[in-house]
């Protein structure tokens, strides 16, 4: 894997329900325009939120099995195959040039949905190595900070590095319409929480990000549980000093799912 002269985009996935990769909605529309305008990379890195782990893991195998991570959905959806190729080479370079923390080759995991839910409309050919590294749920958020960090140096490898989970997301006060969780419906906590993230983010505030209890009353509501919340961290970790921020997708669906996503780049990039 030689150097690319382009730093590649970070991206912050907002993924919503699973039926988002089989359904055409504005969000799929905007993943399958984020495909076309981004630079073309040579591979791609995705901190889910859907592999949570007792360590940081990376897999390693030849060709990831696609993950059917969810119940109650209709037969279409767990016929979905994504089968990209994984990359071995990207793993050894992450255990290689990873020097503040370990992290562990996997063989067993694969690509959940919160990874190709989303690369299924970037990148419907499947023709780009996808590899996942893991949540390593014991550690606290300034370890996710850094580790995002420590990966900067893949970014001028070709390497797309993209979070996926939800900034604001519980799922117990979600409330959907008789056509599913992409009803455009907000609580006013959820909106509150949401704008509240998006200043902090575009202004580059990312210590009161990483102390996101302190943010507003709301986020015990908005982030029940970390795991869907992550991944945003490990975007932010990894936001070089000539990095601008883009939102898209900025939609706060059910009433307590934010699906407003990032991309964080040295360039414009043109989304319309």
């Amino acid at each position: 894997m030689e150097y690319n002269k382009t730093i590649m985009p970070v991206l912050f996935i907002g993924h919503g329900t699973p039926m988002n990769a089989i359904e055409d909605n504005s969000f799929s529309r905007k993943w399958n325009r984020m495909g076309e305008v981004l630079p073309q990379p040579e591979a791609i890195l995705c901190i889910s939120a859907h592999w949570e782990t007792e360590a940081s893991m990376v897999t390693a195998m030849d060709k990831p099995k696609t993950i059917h991570d969810f119940g109650g959905f209709p037969e279409e959806l767990y016929r979905q195959q994504y089968p990209a190729p994984g990359s071995p080479r990207l793993a050894d370079i992450l255990g290689d040039k990873v020097k503040m923390y370990e992290i562990e080759k996997d063989y067993r995991w694969g690509l959940d949905h919160g990874t190709w839910s989303f690369l299924k409309h970037m990148y419907p050919n499947a023709d780009i190595p996808v590899v996942q590294l893991s949540i390593d749920y014991t550690q606290d958020m300034q370890y996710h900070y850094n580790l995002g960090k420590e990966l900067s140096f893949l970014r001028r490898k070709g390497v797309l590095i993209a979070g996926s989970g939800n900034m604001v997301h519980n799922l117990r006060l979600a409330r959907p319409n008789e056509e599913g969780y992409n009803y455009e419906f907000a609580y006013e906590w959820a909106e509150k929480l949401n704008e509240a993230m998006k200043k902090k983010i575009l202004t580059g505030d990312h210590a009161s990000m990483i102390n996101y209890h302190t943010l507003t009353q709301e986020a015990q509501l908005g982030i029940p549980s970390e795991e869907h919340y992550i991944p945003l961290i490990y975007t932010l970790g990894l936001q070089e000093p000539e990095d601008k921020v883009e939102l898209f997708n900025d939609t706060i669906v059910a009433g307590s799912i934010s699906m407003t996503s990032l991309v964080i780049s040295n360039k414009t990039i043109h989304k319309s």
